[in-house]
C-alpha cells in the first residue's frame, strides 16, 4: 500500500493506493494521525483501493475519532463498490461521512 499526503488549503487530502488488510492498516492510521496533526480536516481518497479488511475499519474509526477529538472532519472519497460494501455490511457508513 502506497500513501501520499498533500495539502489542499482548508483540508488535508490523503491518496491510497492498495489494500488496505491487517499488514498495512497500521500504515494507514499513522498516516491519517499524521495529517491531523497538520490539519482538523482531512479526505481519504479511496480510489486506487480495491479492499478493505476489519483491521482497516479500525483505522478508519481511529481517525473518526480523531477527527471528532479535534473538532474536525474526515471524509471518505472515490470508494470502489468492493470497500463501499464492506463498509455498509459493517454499519460504518452510518458514522463515516463518505461523499
Amino acid at each position: 500500500m502506497n500513501v501520499v499526503v498533500t495539502g489542499c488549503g482548508t483540508y488535508t487530502r490523503v491518496i491510497i493506493e492498495g489494500r488496505v488488510d491487517a499488514n498495512t492498516s497500521p500504515q494507514l492510521q499513522q498516516a491519517i494521525l499524521n495529517a491531523f496533526q497538520r490539519d482538523k480536516n482531512i479526505v481519504l481518497d479511496f480510489l486506487n483501493v480495491p479492499y478493505i479488511s476489519s483491521a482497516g475499519l479500525r483505522a478508519l474509526l481511529i481517525g473518526h475519532k480523531t477527527a471528532a477529538s479535534k473538532g474536525g472532519t474526515m471524509k471518505l472519497t472515490n470508494l470502489q463498490d468492493t470497500v463501499k460494501d464492506v463498509i455498509t455490511m459493517s454499519g460504518f457508513d452510518s458514522i463515516l461521512k463518505i461523499e
